[in-house]
């Protein structure tokens, strides 16, 4: 794997994702999430698109998201992403998003890994982290 284990994206309110006062709904920001995932995932040299090629699918397992202060329509946001403890199956994320240096949300999400059928597989060896030392980290 590459030593990329955490990234930032911009992320900017859009119209659509807020309620009628102009606050970002709750169900944006799993999608936001997904966003920074799938950009770390590029980061890491690996297209999710080249992976569902090759019958590789991530499903979210688990996601705990704790809300504390609204985004607004057009807010500029940071989302940093972090792969954590990962191994077998299973992929863990930890997220924080932010304007500026205000915290308005952090997440955690556990991805499993399946094949076409929905069947658990094995997370390719290439992206699991790697410790010091070079061993994959053990969950």
């Amino acid at each position: 794997m590459s030593d990329v284990l955490s990234t930032t994206v911009s992320v900017r309110v859009r119209y659509p994702e807020c309620d009628p006062m102009g606050v970002a709904h709750h169900a944006a920001y799993p999608v936001w999430l997904e966003i920074a995932r799938t950009e770390l995932l590029r980061e890491q040299g690996e297209a999710y698109r080249a992976l569902e090629a090759a019958g590789v699918f991530f499903v979210v397992a688990r996601l705990s998201l704790r809300y504390r202060q609204p985004a607004h329509y057009d807010d500029q946001l940071s989302i940093d992403v972090t792969c954590g403890r990962s191994a077998g199956v299973k992929l863990e994320h930890a997220y924080t998003v932010h304007r500026g240096e205000e915290v308005l949300a952090t997440a955690e999400t556990t991805l499993a890994c399946v094949d076409r059928d929905g069947k658990l597989r094995p997370v390719p060896e290439g992206l699991l982290p790697v410790e010091r030392g070079g061993s994959s980290a053990r969950g």
